[in-house]
């Protein structure tokens, strides 16, 4: 009996125990960007220069397609690309985080969620260079900004939470089952093209745009961070399902950790 204790709630101490030591992971998390680029001469910002040729390119073309205006269309395009950018490469880093940091696990006592802690903090080091590319756009169509702007921090904080308990779980069942990989990223691109990311939603009919936004989780993630970059306020709808996902998944990825937590060095 005392054994079963000691294991159901391994999951809860391992998350508390990363939680506590905080700082190891946002080490090694800006520790992995230097690596990544190191004897570059512009280390990370080629990330930074490269989105930001994506986004020139992307803008004009469909700019044109959709005969949007540039004023708002191109700050639309930007805060969505960016944003974006930091969804999907953390969902997929998340697939292969632990696999990745097999050696580690197996030889060194640190809490197997800190590896969780710094691939999402690597990507947000990334994410908040990317993020400089905004407003030079805002000011090349001359976009302002309005106290909506605030709305943002909030946004973002939900929604890198929810890439934690989303990276904790796609971790968890990637190492178990490595074929999830590669299902995981055909759902990315799915949703990539069914997200208002390079379309706007105004160009939608009023049901269709009901039947493909509102089920949408990724679009209401994705809403309460570039909304307020674009002036906008973000709707109840979208707080309340982000929030919504954030209580339910993270209790969902708990449980499943401490479940299977014990199993996880005996699966790489």
């Amino acid at each position: 009996m005392r054994t079963s204790t000691r294991y159901s709630n391994l999951g809860v101490k391992d998350v508390l125990a990363a939680l506590s030591q905080i700082g190891l992971p946002l080490y090694l998390a800006k520790a992995d960007i230097r690596q990544r680029y190191r004897r570059s001469i512009l280390g990370p910002w080629w990330i930074t220069i490269s989105t930001g040729v994506m986004i020139a390119c992307i803008g004009v073309i469909f700019g044109t397609i959709f005969k949007s205006p540039m004023q708002e269309f191109l700050p639309f395009l930007s805060a969505g690309l960016i944003i974006w950018g930091f969804i999907s490469s953390t969902v997929m880093d998340a697939t292969t985080v632990l696999i990745s940091a097999e050696a580690i696990i197996k030889q060194l006592p640190i809490p197997v969620f800190t590896h969780i802690l710094r691939m999402v903090g690597r990507n947000l080091i990334v994410f908040f260079h990317n993020l400089l590319i905004f407003p030079i756009v805002c000011l090349c169509v001359q976009k302002g900004i309005n106290w909506n702007i605030l709305y943002f921090i909030p946004g973002l904080v939900i929604l890198t939470l929810n890439l934690l308990w989303i990276s904790l779980l796609l971790a968890v069942i990637c190492t178990r089952f490595r074929d999830m990989t590669q299902i995981v990223g055909s759902l990315l691109q799915i949703a990539f093209y069914v997200t208002p990311i390079i379309w706007m939603p105004s160009l939608l009919p009023a049901r269709a745009s009901v039947m493909l936004l509102d089920p949408n989780p990724v679009y209401h993630l994705l809403a309460i961070v570039r909304d307020p970059l674009i002036g906008l306020s973000p709707s109840l709808m979208n707080w309340l399902v982000s929030a919504g996902l954030l209580l339910i998944g993270s209790l969902l990825s708990l449980l499943l950790f401490n479940k299977y937590r014990a199993r996880i060095s005996y699966w790489l």
